[in-house]
């Protein structure tokens, strides 16, 4: 049998040369620092993220698994929850843990409403869950990994919020939780989530408001005379909230909260299994080990920060996003979808093919990324994106004007691939393609 294209080193690797090696390999990642890149980076300053490293370093080696082992993460993780509560209008019977993301913070909310569900309403055989279209995906991978049904419902046509009224008819005597978003990241919007809070608590079941992407940034735009609807725990129904540290919180990756009301829910959450031969394991979340590291980290940007940090930050954000979205308003064959809430949004074309506007944009240096339904391009501002905002429209601007200029012209870029993908009516095929790719993403060549 022919052995794999790398194998362990038959003798290790001086530092030197390893450290050097890996330089060499992260040449070929997108360079984020330069402000080109609208995505999958929070960044709220070098001296910001250089105390990160420093704190995630100092518990590099440590464990979360065990609280008694390491009571200084421990203090921690209570105190990052603590403040998380605070931040989202709950009190002290507020609880909640600390886990590795977003996904992983809506993995345990659905789990926790299964087994909750189990005690409150044992006649529940098939559960199910209630979310507008826009919810994350990491709902269906829940659904998927706990056996929990969900039922999409198509949202507002005219502002892409959750529609009410069709979710209350969507409920069924099998719904054990209802969703909503603060906010969602196609659009940037808020869902309605004081109306949909006040169904879920009529029908006494469970309403979880997905902030992974926007709970640590809308307290601080609302601060700042901004209107954002009610989405936390002051409103009335609303029994869990799950907002990621290292978005708008500006830790380290990866580190997100999951808070509920009352910790009669909350202990749905933990596994505990009693008659293992190794002893009695219990654990809060999807994972055993849990690195000491972002959890450290996770407190010490939100100490180091505070309120007053956190607005400052909000206050340069949303400042540049204003000029982005009224900016790309201006070019009259671009709109922005929707009214976003926050620092999170979308445009798209009547006129251009918005997919080869995108890869325009590529070779100009940029990355945005690709949504759809419609077709889209997606942006997420930083501060640090606050010093390119007029090289980004003069050269979306140009962009435009290329593209009308030469209509004929084909993309050879993404265009292509996710215009296709796009308007394939088997979404089957769909997941079968992107599977396969992914899949070829993970071989050595």
């Amino acid at each position: 049998m022919a052995r794999p294209k790398v194998v362990l080193p038959e003798n290790g690797i001086l530092e030197e040369e390893i450290l050097k090696k890996m330089e060499e390999i992260r040449e070929e990642d997108i360079n984020w620092k330069d402000g080109k890149v609208w995505s999958l980076v929070y960044h709220a300053s070098e001296e910001h993220t250089e105390m990160l490293k420093k704190a995630s370093t100092m518990f590099f080696s440590k464990n979360a698994l065990s609280p008694m082992a390491f009571p200084s993460l421990k203090k921690f993780e209570t105190e990052v929850i603590s403040m998380a509560v605070d931040l989202f209008g709950g009190g002290n019977r507020c609880c909640g843990s600390m886990t590795s993301g977003g996904t992983e913070s809506l993995l345990m909310a659905v789990k926790t409403y299964r087994d909750w569900a189990r005690e409150k309403f044992p006649h529940i055989k098939e559960p199910e869950m209630v979310v507008p279209s826009s919810a994350h995906p990491s709902f269906d991978k829940a659904a998927d990994y706990f056996g929990v049904k969900i039922v999409k419902v198509p949202v507002d046509k005219e502002t892409h919020r959750a529609d009410v009224k069709a979710m209350e008819n969507a409920l069924t005597d099998n719904t054990i939780l209802m969703v909503g978003s603060a906010c969602d990241f196609p659009r940037g919007v808020v869902d309605p989530i004081s109306e949909l809070a006040s169904i879920a608590r009529e029908r006494d079941i469970g309403m979880h408001v997905d902030a992974c992407l926007g709970g640590f940034m809308l307290p601080f735009v609302k601060k700042l005379g901004n209107k954002v609807p009610d989405f936390d725990f002051s409103v009335p129904g609303v029994t869990s909230i799950s907002a990621d540290v290292h978005k708008y919180g500006y830790g380290a990756k990866g580190a997100s909260t999951i808070m509920y009301r009352r910790e009669r829910v909350w202990k749905h959450q933990f596994s505990v299994y009693t008659d293992w031969t190794g002893g009695i394991y219990i654990s809060p979340s999807m994972r055993g080990t849990r690195p000491g590291g972002p959890i450290a980290a996770a407190w010490a940007s939100m100490k180091a920060l505070g309120e007053d940090g956190y607005l400052g930050l909000a206050k340069i954000v949303m400042k540049a996003t204003k000029e982005l979205i009224d900016g790309i308003n201006q070019i009259p064959e671009l709109y922005i979808i929707g009214e976003p809430v926050m620092s999170v949004f979308s445009f798209t074309s009547d006129v251009v093919d918005i997919y080869n506007l995108g890869d325009i944009m590529d070779k100009k240096g940029w990355h945005l990324d690709r949504i759809q339904f419609p077709n889209a391009l997606h942006m997420m501002v930083n501060p640090h994106h606050a010093s390119i905002v007029d090289t980004f429209l003069k050269d979306l601007n140009d962009a435009v004007k290329e593209i009308k200029e030469h209509p004929e012209a084909s993309s050879d870029g993404d265009a292509a691939i996710y215009g296709m993908v796009a308007s394939l009516p088997d979404r089957n095929k769909v997941k079968d393609y992107i599977v396969n790719f992914l899949k070829s993403q993970y071989k050595i060549k």
